[in-house]
This record gives C-alpha cells, sequence and structure tokens, in this order.
C-alpha cells in the first residue's frame, strides 16, 4: 500500500524529530560498547560512516518527493 504524500510527509517529520536521534543514541551506545579503538583508524572510520548512512536506505522511499509540490492537490498552481 504507497502512502500518501500528505502521509509521507508526517512520517518523514517524525522520523527526523524522534527516529534519528534515537537511532544515533542506540548506534552510538552500541559502538561505545565494542573494541574499535583496536582496530586500525580506517576500519574505524568505515564502520561509522556505515552506520551513519546505513538508515537512510530502508526509509528513501518515505522521503523521496517530499520536497517537491503536493502531487494530489488540484488547488495548487504548479507554475
Amino acid at each position: 500500500m504507497a502512502l500518501s504524500y500528505k502521509a509521507r510527509k508526517r512520517w518523514a517529520l517524525l522520523i527526523l524529530l524522534v527516529g534519528i536521534p534515537v537511532y544515533l543514541g542506540v548506534a552510538w551506545g552500541v559502538l561505545s560498547r565494542l573494541s574499535l579503538w583496536q582496530l586500525p583508524v580506517m576500519l574505524e572510520f568505515a564502520i561509522y560512516v556505515f552506520f551513519g548512512v546505513i538508515w537512510v536506505f530502508p526509509l528513501k522511499p518515505i522521503f523521496k518527493g517530499i520536497g517537491q509540490p503536493d502531487p494530489e492537490d488540484p488547488d495548487q498552481d504548479l507554475s
């Protein structure tokens, strides 16, 4: 089932305001418990980049097109 534009916009706002800070806290907590300081610096950097980017892929359909005008709104002037 496809979400409407307004539903995607609301979900995107909720994810940005609540989901991302919670994800950052969980990722930070998990990574702080690992012994990453024993790894080479570039591998440690790659792990942090991986956890910093991986959240985007499952949420891409929600964020796609949010900055565009509502395609379902007939009253909106697209010119």
